[in-house]
């Protein structure tokens, strides 16, 4: 038998109904924003001057923050696979195709998208971050004050940072992955690091490296591009600063794994 509504179950309806209506508005409002963002930032780069010094220095941060980190994930990645991977190829008496395995493994997911989610979480939360404060503390409005383009200076140099060290770093990521594997090996067996390598290439392909590292770039470009976007359009108070870098994280990982599947669907058809 149904219950009659009561006047709280109206008011609660109402409240789920506003807030989703409010959710919707955000939503739209900042996929307009986020357009005219990217728009703007596109036609900066391509009409004025190009911060060259300021590239370099991101780049260098970009590297200098994230290496140790990937090193030990690369590592560890390799491990793990390794060690997961062999029982059922010696229940099959596969273990020589273990080595190709891991490295086409490797090369072609995990080594772009681990790589791409631990610089979403370094580089995105810290370009929030930065750009954050300095919108908090009103330093990119001196800057339009003074025409100095705050876009070209502080976006432009940190999104073409991204997309160029990322992919460098991916592969740095695949070779300490691939050598965290033959380490997984020599737990168990005894191989030698040449043999070890020989035997991982045999198995990977031009079609399998080309694709992994095209891809990077727009990890690279959609964490530069939305770490700034929230740095940049942070609110004016102090807690907005963490707002915008973890909003920086989320956003991005989120877009990596979206790309990733895009990236994975065009690459089935090729």
């Amino acid at each position: 038998m149904l219950k009659p509504l009561h006047k709280s179950d109206g008011n609660s309806l109402n409240s789920v109904f506003t807030q989703v209506k409010n959710s919707s508005f955000a939503f739209f409002i900042d996929m307009a924003n986020g357009t005219e963002y990217l728009k703007t930032v596109l036609k900066n780069f391509v009409t004025k001057k190009f911060e060259f010094q300021e590239f370099l220095k991101q780049c260098y941060q970009i590297g200098n923050k994230s290496l140790g980190l990937i090193s030990i994930t690369g590592i560890i990645i390799g491990l793990v696979l390794t060690i997961q991977s062999r029982p059922p190829l010696v229940q099959f008496g596969a273990v020589a195709m273990l080595p190709g395995m891991v490295a086409v493994s490797i090369i072609r997911e995990m080594g772009p998208v681990i790589t791409a989610l631990i610089c979403a979480g370094k580089i995105g939360s810290s370009m929030g971050a930065e750009l954050g404060s300095m919108r908090v503390t009103e330093q990119i409005d001196a800057m339009e004050v003074s025409n100095t383009h705050p876009i070209n200076f502080l976006v432009i140099p940190r999104v073409a940072a991204a997309t160029v060290m990322i992919p460098l770093l991916t592969l740095y990521a695949d070779a300490i992955g691939i050598f965290g594997s033959w380490l997984g090996i020599n737990i168990k067996d005894t191989m030698s690091l040449r043999y070890f390598i020989n035997q991982a290439f045999l198995s990977v392909e031009f079609l399998d490296i080309i694709p992994a590292v095209i891809k990077s770039f727009f990890f690279g470009a959609v964490i530069g591009l939305v770490g700034c976007y929230k740095g940049y359009n942070a609110g004016r108070g102090t807690e907005s600063v963490g707002v915008a870098a973890n909003s920086a994280v989320v956003t991005a990982s989120l877009l990596v794994i979206i790309v990733d599947l895009i990236a994975v669907q065009i690459t089935d058809l090729i």
